[in-house]
């Protein structure tokens, strides 16, 4: 919940929830858990007019977003000097099914930051960028692998955002019909969504005696993705606000 002395990002015409307001959140606890328990975003901007929106691997470091691809991509290319971006990410929880094609719904989680996206071009920053690209998602395991060499780091683009206004709304009410349709003979129901590991799969040309690193332990069969993304964000950050907090 919400209070006086939560923090909160500020709220504007731009990031203001307008229709069901009563499902927006602004606090930036709701806003940072959402965003670190997930690893696709959507990335939406204009260039000359026409609108993009490309989905990327991104990670949260403080108030900062990071996101990487390819030096030759046209989105890294327009959005390198403060351009203003949208990164937006979802949850799909449930599917809806009311006694009315009208209450049909979803319920999820989902998250609007805006700010303007700039490429990281210091090389000490880049650097550390390229390393959490993989160890937030897997925290220790840049140190496992071989070092990637001058044409890969230069093939490897990162753009960083500071969020300046952002908004999450949530919806977790499942079926919801007006009050005078519950008696009607019309079957309804909430359909869960879960985004669940499945066996890892182990490489075929893995040489003998190559075992999986027990630092890979947070992603399991059985176990969902937004958790095991959670725990890993925590380790890898050391349960600590990172730079840009």
């Amino acid at each position: 919940m919400t209070t006086e002395t939560t923090p909160s990002y500020p709220v504007d015409e731009i990031n203001r929830v307008k229709r069901r307001h009563d499902r927006g959140r602004y606090d930036v606890n709701t806003v940072h858990a959402l965003l670190d328990s997930t690893a696709l975003c959507h990335v939406a901007y204009a260039i000359d007019g026409q609108p993009y929106c490309t989905p990327t691997l991104y990670w949260r470091e403080g108030s900062r977003l990071y996101w990487h691809g390819s030096s030759a991509s046209r989105m890294l290319r327009n959005l390198a000097d403060g351009e203003p971006a949208c990164l937006t990410v979802t949850h799909l929880d449930s599917l809806v099914l009311a006694r009315c094609g009208f209450n049909h719904s979803a319920d999820y989680r989902s998250v609007m930051a805006f700010g303007r996206a700039r490429l990281v071009n210091e090389a000490e920053e880049k650097e550390r960028a390229l390393v959490m690209m993989v160890d937030r998602f897997f925290p220790g395991r840049t140190a496992q692998l071989r070092q990637s060499t001058r044409a890969e780091i230069k093939a490897t683009a990162v753009v960083t955002m500071e969020i300046e206004r952002a908004s999450a709304k949530i919806r977790a009410k499942g079926v919801a019909d007006d009050d005078e349709d519950y008696e009607l003979p019309i079957y309804a129901e909430r359909l869960p969504v879960y985004t669940v590991l499945g066996a890892p799969q182990a490489c075929a040309r893995l040489p003998p005696g190559v075992a999986r690193p027990g630092n890979l332990a947070s992603y399991r069969e059985g176990r969902r993705l937004d958790d095991a993304v959670t725990e890993a964000y925590g380790i890898a950050y050391a349960e600590t606000e990172p730079v840009g907090g």
